[in-house]
């Protein structure tokens, strides 16, 4: 018995023992099917019982199961899967995404809708391909997005932002370029320069009624939408962007050598007046440049090479960190970019006043899910800008160049014996009696510097509550954002010493200088100074914006046929400025706008789809009876692919989508911000102008009087903008995509000011009221191609096209006889004129031509103009519409990439066409400064096209580029006119780019998960007519040249 009794516990204490044996302990890992990454908080449950675990940041797991176990693998948005344990110690899952979100979206108007049933036009670029070597971003726009028309003027760095505009420009009134958010909030242009490509994750261009009526009063020219990256769960990934380049300019303009400089200068005299005295002696002419000469004598200043260097180098450093957990995510980045001039230094001064430009950005946008159905998410980002330079901007150094004597006196004079013990630099100039000194363009880049900031910061806060639980695809958002900016600028500078010729000995060749404007100097011209001083010119901004949004989402399929897409918002925004032009009392209100917007999205059986938007906005700058505006929309779309009379086609045809949209858009912003409450008058209580004088003899009295600087007027409100668009959207052997669409335009209500009001009415100031109106069509095209050849290569293309015409339908002008005088039915900027027939043949043929005087005495060889009225005379009555617009018409962009295994290639080319600009003869800018390019005028130098080819006694070619020399301006061949029209067509090489990514085996070695070395180049080719300068600067041509770029860089990846 006791024998039994012990054989029993034996089996009993090894019971336990042998059922343990049964179950096992099984490891595994989880990732995303399609991109291999690991994925955290991954729900894995035993079927048929409560055990379970998630896994980890690095998407492992553990779980002791028994091999007849069956696991569930579940996460949201991913498809759930079921897998048998059997005999298996270790699983790797890859888990799909759910159908749902495999379906494409695309980011709208306050949130985002399914691709697929997109009614609107929206084109979605690609954030790569945004990517070139500049700090700029705007300078990638040119050419890539169809719908866009984008050009570039200058290269200064820190002032090279692209004008760009949503097809074309269909009004003369204020505002004309389109609406920017970055995440949801209104930001300037130079907020788009700035912004980081590595930061984007969708950049979307919304181009018609549908797609923006619901931002109401401000959609009217377009609006960019962009939205920054967030962060995902999983273990941290770290990417790092380094970025060297040099810069160069892509085109310089040529100048005549200053011997030919001279001997055109004394001709420029005589051939106008032969009495006149020439400027330069024989001596002059013929020592200059002659070996032996001693330079200071007889200088012959290549002012370019003194001042600018052939190239420059710069960099670019991002940074990014993102991932998180399954309560928290963040995507937190930084960047810094420094991009230099080409000016060159003086190391005699202890500063250094080359341009020298740098930024510096922050941003963490971090996602916190407050519960299941609650996510807060926080955006906080600063933008820093620190810019020193010349005291005068690039542009203007750039043309002091062009409009400096070459032979008048040195840049600077070596120290002697007289002088050896001076302070400052001994800068060149010559004395002319009663007039001041002559533009020494070195003392004028050396002399000083300007140093200006800028800085943003904005902070977001958005709340999401999902209310699927007991409404199925209901949601509420709201969002605050406080955003405040600042601009300071200062400038130190001294006042040059200059100094001149006293005595010469020409044959010891020795000389003595003098000082020309010291203390004791009796020339009249600002005493030199030895130390920086500030001038006084300090100036500072500052403003605070506020906005808030809350957005009410119902997005749900209703049933197998039914889908139903609702939006509804209410927003409100204002700003506060102080600045220079918030001086009285008007202009220092805060900006205020309120609005509700809506949309509602139906689509059957994923055929037929119907949408309806609509913005209702206010504004205060109109009375109360005009304030708000309601601005609807609606688009039907028919998607045929998805018909079964398609079905035979489907393998060719993978897509054919037809759409129109119809709608109304406002604009608020239709004259200065700071002259805006139409509705109230403004009146100068004590103006001077309008000041009385009384009194007598020795005693005099005065008054200020009066003065209406504007009449009130209560009926001034929105322009409105009713757009249509018929859009066609195919996709080709699942590789070939085109979008194709007609787009027309109808702007009314421009503000304009009335020109029809009689003088004698009294009025002293100008009466504005919405009378403009303008039309504009056009169409857009984009293709695209994408396909994996074979397994190691692939090929993908891609072009876009714009063509957008715009018009004058109304407009106040005076009644013309001559009806070609009219704007009426001619495009937006276009520019009128006179048709040059060409040059005078002689003073005889001049004196028998028609009367073309223009205050100027016309001589053989000054340009002929046609008499178009054919009344005996030129007068304004003659000019015509000449040219293209001056802004293109047509922009386009096609390029091609490939990938062989590691290696992979891009290029691209952008090119513009129907853009006119004319060569300025003898202009000034808005600020007086005189930037035409006749020679002499000035101190103008002589480019090197028109030393070889101008109308002269002996070269009577009246084909010649250039008119008779003249040393002042001659009125006659200034007109703006056909002679100096030029066509401002091109193609450019804008990119081309060849980059390596390193195998795994060398990254393991490293830890790296990636790293891609790539070089670059920007703007290495253009194709054009015209030849003096680099084209797409257009008129701009003696400016701050555009920069040709060469680039190497990498980027470095740790998962």
């Amino acid at each position: 018995m006791k024998r039994k009794l012990n054989l029993l516990l034996c089996i009993i204490l090894l019971l336990p023992l042998d059922l343990s044996a049964q179950d096992k302990q099984v490891k595994g890992k989880v990732v995303e099917a399609e991109t291999g990454e690991s994925l955290p908080g991954v729900s894995i449950l035993v079927e048929n019982s409560t055990r379970g675990v998630t896994t980890d940041v690095d998407g492992t797991f553990e779980i002791r199961v028994l091999p007849s176990d069956k696991l569930i693998f579940s996460f949201i948005g991913m498809e759930s899967q079921i897998i048998e344990v059997k005999n298996q110690t270790y699983l790797e899952v890859a888990m799909h995404p759910t159908a749902s979100e495999l379906e494409e979206v695309t980011v709208v108007g306050f949130g985002t809708q399914k691709t697929k049933d997109l009614v609107g036009a929206v084109t979605s670029v690609q954030p790569d391909e945004l990517r070139i070597a500049s700090s700029d971003l705007t300078m990638a726009l040119a050419g890539r997005i169809s719908g866009m028309i984008a050009y570039q003027r200058s290269g200064e760095p820190g002032k090279n932002n692209v004008d760009f505009f949503v097809r074309g420009v269909t009004t003369f009134g204020y505002k004309n370029s389109p609406l920017i958010l970055i995440d949801g909030i209104e930001s300037t242009s130079n907020d788009l320069s700035r912004l980081t490509t590595d930061d984007i994750q969708s950049f979307n261009i919304l181009k018609d009624a549908t797609s923006t009526a619901v931002y109401g009063a401000r959609g009217a020219n377009g609006v960019i939408l962009i939205n920054t990256k967030r962060g995902r769960e999983g273990k941290a990934k770290i990417s790092l962007r380094v970025e060297n380049n040099l810069s160069t300019p892509t085109k310089d303009v040529e100048l005549a050598d200053p011997v030919t400089y001279m001997k055109m200068a004394n001709e420029a005299i005589m051939t106008r007046d032969p009495l006149g005295t020439v400027l330069y002696s024989e001596d002059k002419i013929n020592n200059t440049l002659k070996a032996g000469s001693n330079s200071y004598i007889y200088p012959a200043n290549d002012w370019r090479k003194i001042l600018f260097k052939d190239y420059t180098n710069n960099q670019k450093y991002t940074l990014n960190v993102s991932g998180g957990g399954g309560v928290a995510r963040y995507f937190i980045s930084g960047a810094v970019t420094h991009d230099n001039g080409i000016l060159k230094v003086d190391k005699i001064n202890n500063f250094n006043n080359n341009i020298n430009y740098k930024t510096y950005s922050l941003r963490s946008n971090v996602d916190i899910d407050l519960s299941s159905s609650t996510l807060l998410t926080v955006r906080l980002f600063g933008n820093f800008e620190d810019y020193r330079g010349p005291l005068k901007d690039g542009d203007e150094m750039y043309s002091l160049v062009m409009h400096s004597n070459p032979v008048q006196f040195p840049a600077i004079y070596p120290k002697d014996k007289d002088h050896e013990f001076v302070n400052h630099i001994m800068f060149g100039n010559y004395y002319r009696e009663g007039q001041g000194a002559y533009i020494n363009p070195y003392a004028e880049m050396v002399k000083g510097y300007r140093d200006w900031n800028r800085s943003r910061m904005t902070a977001q806060f958005e709340m999401r509550q999902d209310f699927s639980k007991w409404v199925k695809g209901l949601t509420v958002r709201a969002m605050a954002n406080i955003d405040r900016r600042a601009y300071m600028s200062v400038s130190r500078q001294y006042t040059p010493f200059y100094y001149g010729i006293q005595t010469y000995d020409s044959y010891t060749n020795e000389y003595k200088i003098n000082m020309i404007n010291g203390s004791n100097s009796q020339s009249g011209w600002d005493t030199g100074t030895e130390y920086l001083s500030d001038p006084g010119n300090a100036y500072k901004e500052i403003s605070s914006n506020f906005y808030f949004e809350s957005v009410l989402t119902y997005d749900n399929i209703l049933s197998d046929v039914h889908s139903l897409n609702a939006m509804l918002v209410y927003m409100l925004s204002e700003r506060i400025e102080s600045n220079k032009n918030t001086t009285t009392l008007q202009s220092s209100l805060p900006f205020r706008n309120l609005g509700v917007s809506g949309r509602f999205a139906y689509t059957y059986d994923n055929r037929y789809h119907t949408e309806f938007n609509f913005g209702y906005n206010g504004s205060e700058r109109f009375y109360k009876d005009q304030r708000f505006g309601f601005f609807p929309s609606a688009g039907i779309a028919w998607s045929l692919h998805n018909e079964s009379f398609f079905a035979p086609l489907k393998n060719t045809i993978n897509k054919f989508k037809i759409k129109y949209t119809y709608g109304l858009i406002g604009n608020d912003e239709i004259g200065n911000p700071y002259d805006r409450f139409f509705y109230l008058s403004q009146v100068d209580m004590n103006n001077a102008s309008r000041r009385a004088q009384f009194g007598r003899g020795d005693v005099n009295y005065g008054l200020n009087g009066v003065l209406v600087n504007r009449y009130a007027n209560s009926e001034i409100t929105w322009e409105k903008s009713l757009q249509q668009n018929l859009g066609f959207e195919w996709e080709f052997l699942d590789a070939f995509q085109i979008n194709l669409d007609f787009f027309k335009q109808k702007r009314t209500n421009i503000l304009m000011d009335r020109s029809f009001i009689p003088e004698t009415m009294g009025l002293s100031a100008a009466v504005r009221a919405n009378v403009g109106e303008a039309s504009s069509q056009g169409v857009d095209l984009s293709l695209n191609f994408d396909k994996q050849v074979t397994k190691d290569f692939w090929l993908s293309a891609r072009g876009n096209y714009t063509f957008a015409r715009s018009r004058f339908d109304i407009y106040e002008e005076p009644a013309y006889k001559e009806t070609y005088r009219s704007r009426i039915g001619y495009p937006i900027n276009q520019q009128f004129g006179y048709i040059a027939e060409r040059l005078f043949v002689d003073d005889e043929e001049a004196l028998n031509a028609p009367n073309q005087g223009f205050n100027s005495n016309v001589m053989g060889g000054d340009i002929k103009y046609l008499d178009v009225n054919r009344d005996g005379k030129i007068t304004a009555a003659d000019q015509v519409p000449i040219g293209f617009p001056t802004v293109p018409e047509i922009t386009y962009g096609f390029g091609i990439s490939a990938g062989y295994k590691n290696m992979d290639f891009s290029v691209f080319f952008q090119g513009l066409a129907n853009e006119s600009f004319w060569i300025n003869y003898a202009g000034y800018d808005t600020n007086g400064r005189y930037i035409g390019i006749s020679p002499f005028v000035h101190e103008t130098q002589v480019m090197k096209v028109i030393s070889d080819s101008y109308w002269s006694e002996q070269n009577q070619d009246i084909y010649a580029f250039w008119p008779r020399l003249s040393n002042t301006i001659n009125n006659n061949n200034a007109q703006t006119n056909t002679w100096f029209m030029r066509n401002g067509s091109f193609l450019r090489l804008k990119t081309i780019e060849i980059g390596y990514n390193l195998p795994k085996n060398i990254l393991n070695k490293i830890g790296a998960s990636g790293l891609r070395i790539y070089v670059s180049g920007n703007n290495l080719l253009t194709f054009s007519k015209f030849n003096l300068w680099d084209v797409e600067m257009g008129g701009n041509g003696l400016g701050y040249p555009i920069q040709k770029v060469f680039n190497v860089g990498l980027n470095l990846n740790f998962n």
